[in-house]
């Protein structure tokens, strides 16, 4: 038998798919017309309706659950079950009386109960293939001889069903071959999609592929970035979930924290282990779900034990939908749980065909007294069951929606239509093929299955809820959704509210949605939140949708999301960093402590040194004057001037013209004075070291020899500022450098003179050079008498000066990293230059003054004395002083002779 079999291509085909165990079951409904199963089950449970008709369509419906194991059916369904197929009798009735769709054609129908099971509902869809198998009779004979009579089984020409995906995957394998066309009213798997694999498949409801896509916009309207999936093990859970990450992944900008699957069967404790596993991300607190009710009911209760309610934000695919059944006694964890389901209406004429049903009118359901006995919690006496006393009888006088809770099944409005999709195509098959003709025409018998998918997926009329019903290429319907939430609070009837569509775009109303406790604020599914202003975000590898917060620190701004760039060099960045702004211009002002002290000192520097030279100049000619050297006096007195004047100019805002004066009288104030001084001590120096030699006075010791060298030691000053002149005009610059502090909130651009601590340094540096010089020449004539010369006040002024000038090289260069660099350098040095003014100042010439103004009876002539008598005189001082010390030294003892 089972070679024979294999003879033909259909059963080669079957025997590659199949286990040798299940084809040989197959084979026995094919050869037998029932299964080993039906046949056990005969007497005890009813297994197809038939009913009589011009064409016959099949139907494939889950009138009971799946059963235990090794029990193929459970208990009767009674929303999924009884209410589909009734709505496939409802059109058929609406479709027979029509005048208009099909006249004089009867719609017939063969409908089978699938169990909820896709091996199950294979084995009784081969029902649907009887007639189109050729069986060799031949060897069959009657008792008498003569060649049996088998009756030929009804041809269906399509089947309205299934509905879960996989038993219409599975059914759809076998009706292609036999070139069956079938619809189905609630399978949704995008797999079914595949035209090349399910090419006469079609459907009333949109596929999974829409619905990822509409799940994933209603997830990124949310601002979710960072979702987990879940999905009950089979076709319609992981098609689903996949169809959300394909078209997630290709969209961008939602990353999946954790795809977990639901076993088929699984075992104690699996649902806390998976409610623990979605919080080990906890930040996803968005889950997709595609799922039974079973399992959603259960997902809920995991999450309720582990104290989650308000935690996950479920997004709900149909099978959730705006079902109670799955929230039942777990509304807390649902509320706020998002669902997806799609566009329908619920049929007024159905509800009054369904509710007028009875046990007298509805003898053609086979399976209807089980429904009664379901929906009425009665017991029905029949032959061959046994009477439960616990159980009270049923009367038959019940009513449905009178004594029962009754709403209509969601899927019936898609099961009417898909009954109505078969109609309007084999009516248009008839006009092209019969026109004119009453019934079924020769052209029509049998009805060309091929044929007849074309005309189906040509249909375009409007359903029973007034929308369009047509098919694209692949045979699916269009996409079209409402969107609930379950919402509690703040409403008078807590459940399922409406709050958007979805019709290849998404129209959300967001204002109209609630979350746990009533809240408006959409709760946050991310993976990172965003950053704060001025923050950058290092992507965590592998995870696009997860980062980082970096500070853009220092003189950094935010480029773009991802990127930190230093801000221009005259620039800083705004406090929150999201761009620069122009760098504040300061400069030293009048009104700064640091100008005030400098300033002071000079103010009384200047009236000093004004009233110094207006003293010598009112009393020119007096002795004390005049034996001060009034000529390299009053050059000195004029250097000092400018010294004290260069804290003005050091202080003023700097321009060309500023900056100019400033390189030409910063160091030649001091030059004059160092070049006077040095000058003198010089001269004193030559005549006392000539007066050892010879008596001949030495040569340029006059006043215009004096002032002739002064001169020349000044030019040297003057001559390096106009090369400086020449080479660097002077300008202003703004040094955005000098006062950078970390903070950029503190940093200035300062405005300044194009002189560099090295070029000041190098103005200042021949006036030291001159005062170095002069210091040892005072040095060298430190024996020379008070009486007789200025060497020794000059010699304490070169001291003090040296001391002065010691003092400011640290602390100018020691502030050089200071924020406060430029006030304190400035400070330092006009202090510095007015201190060692002053101290010539009032070494050299206060005295002076002091005798002239309040002693005029010492400003007196004295004697006249020669060179070599000065020499003498000298020269015998110095003696003296030396044999006074060789006594204190125990040396020797020298009587001084005052005669002499």
């Amino acid at each position: 038998m089972l070679s024979e079999a294999c003879s033909s291509h259909l059963f080669c085909w079957l025997c590659s798919l199949f286990t040798c165990q299940t084809w040989l079951q197959l084979l026995g409904i094919i050869l037998v017309g029932i299964s080993p199963l039906s046949q056990a089950q005969q007497g005890t449970q009813p297994q197809s309706i038939k009913i009589e008709g011009d064409i016959t369509l099949g139907g494939l419906f889950p009138m009971h659950s799946r059963g235990p194991a090794g029990v193929p059916c459970g208990e009767i369904k009674r929303e999924k079950g009884i209410h589909r197929l009734e709505a496939m009798l409802y059109a058929l009735d609406q479709i027979n009386s029509d005048l208009d769709l099909l006249p004089n054609i009867t719609l017939g129908a063969r409908i089978l109960d699938t169990c909820s099971r896709d091996t199950y509902a294979l084995e009784q869809s081969l029902t649907f293939v009887q007639a189109l198998i050729q069986k060799d009779n031949s060897d069959v004979r009657c008792s008498n001889g003569e060649p049996p009579i088998i009756p030929k089984p009804e041809r269906v020409v399509g089947v309205i069903g299934a509905s879960g995906s996989s038993v219409s995957i599975m059914v759809a394998n076998v009706l292609r071959l036999f070139a069956i066309p079938q619809i189905s009213y609630a399978s949704t798997a995008p797999e079914l999609s595949d035209n090349s694999r399910y090419e006469f498949f079609s459907r009333v409801v949109p596929p999974d592929s829409y619905q990822a896509q509409a799940m994933l916009d209603i997830v990124k309207a949310m601002g979710w970035n960072y979702v987990s999936t879940l999905a009950s093990e089979g076709n319609y859970g992981e098609s689903g979930v996949d169809a959300f990450v394909q078209i997630s992944r290709e969209a961008g900008g939602l990353c999946i924290a954790q795809s977990i699957k639901i076993p088929r069967e699984p075992r104690p404790g699996e649902f806390d282990k998976i409610v623990k596993r979605l919080m080990e991300t906890s930040n996803a607190r968005g889950v997709i779900i595609f799922a039974n009710e079973d399992d959603i009911k259960r997902v809920l209760q995991a999450a309720k034990r582990a104290n989650l309610t308000g935690h996950f934000l479920f997004v709900g695919s149909d099978s959730w939908g705006a079902k109670s059944s799955p929230i039942e006694d777990q509304e807390e964890v649902a509320e706020g749980a998002v669902t997806i389901l799609p566009k329908r209406a619920s049929i007024d004429g159905f509800d009054e065909y369904f509710t007028s049903r009875s046990l007298e009118n509805n003898r053609r359901n086979i399976w209807f007294a089980e429904f009664w006995e379901d929906d009425f919690k009665c017991k029905l006496t029949r032959p061959g069951i046994k009477y439960d006393p616990d159980r009270r009888k049923c009367t038959g006088e019940e009513r449905i929606s009178r004594d029962s809770q009754y709403e209509q099944e969601g899927k019936v409005q898609f099961v009417i239509d898909a009954v109505y999709a078969m109609a309007h195509a084999l009516h248009s098959m008839h006009l092209d093929l019969c026109p004119g003709f009453m019934g079924v025409c020769e052209k029509m018998d049998p009805v060309e299955g091929r044929m007849l998918l074309q005309y189906i997926r040509s249909v375009n009329f409007n359903g029973s809820a007034g929308t369009a019903v047509m098919f694209n290429e692949n045979g699916d319907a269009p996409g079209r959704y409402d969107i609930f939430q379950y919402q509690m609070s703040n409403i008078s009837n807590p459940g399922y509210r409406v709050i958007g569509q979805w019709t290849n775009h998404l129209r959300l109303n967001v204002e109209e949605m609630q979350w746990s406790g009533g809240d408006r604020k959409i709760p946050e599914s991310v993976c990172s939140f965003p950053c704060e202003s001025g923050e950058r975000k290092k992507m965590v590898k592998g995870v696009p949708c997860c980062w980082h917060c970096e500070l853009c620190d220092g003189y950094q701004y935010l480029l773009d999301e991802f990127t930190c760039d230093m801000c221009p060099f005259d620039t800083r960045p705004f406090k929150n960093r999201t761009g620069c702004r122009p760098t504040p211009i300061i400069k030293l002002e009048w009104s700064s402590p640091w100008a005030i002290i400098p300033v002071f000192l000079a103010i009384l520097g200047i009236l000093a040194t004004t009233g110094v030279i207006a003293t010598f100049v009112r009393f020119n000619d007096t002795p004390i004057v005049r034996a001060s050297g009034r000529e390299l006096s009053y050059v000195l007195l004029t250097g000092i001037f400018l010294i004290y004047l260069i804290t003005f100019l050091m202080i003023a805002e700097p321009s060309v013209v500023v900056c100019a004066f400033r390189r030409l009288l910063l160091g030649l104030g001091m030059c004059i004075s160092y070049s006077a001084m040095l000058t003198k001590t010089n001269r004193i120096y030559r005549i006392f070291e000539q007066g050892k030699k010879s008596v001949t006075p030495p040569k340029f010791i006059s006043p215009t020899s004096q002032l002739i060298i002064t001169f020349i030691l000044i030019s040297v000053q003057i001559l390096g500022v106009f090369i400086w002149f020449g080479v660097v005009p002077p300008h202003t610059i703004i040094d955005y450098e000098e006062l950078k502090p970390p903070n950029p909130e503190f940093a200035r651009g300062i405005l300044k003179c194009d002189m560099s601590d090295l070029s000041l340094i190098l103005c200042l540096s021949y006036s030291l050079v001159l005062m170095i010089t002069c210091t040892v020449y005072a040095i060298k004539s430190r024996g020379v008498p008070e009486t007789f010369n200025e060497a020794k006040p000059i010699g304490f002024t070169m001291y003090t000066t040296c001391i002065i000038w010691l003092a400011f090289v640290p602390i100018f260069f020691g502030t050089a990293q200071s924020t406060e660099k430029m006030f304190i350098q400035t400070t330092t040095l006009t202090v510095s230059m007015s201190l060692s003014a002053t101290v010539s100042l009032g070494m050299l010439y206060i005295p002076k003054v002091y005798v002239i103004v309040f002693h005029p009876e010492q400003n007196v002539q004295k004697r006249k004395r020669s060179f070599k008598a000065v020499v003498q005189a000298a020269t015998v001082s110095t003696r003296l002083s030396q044999k006074s010390s060789e006594r204190q030294n125990g040396e020797s003892k020298v009587e001084l002779d005052r005669s002499k």
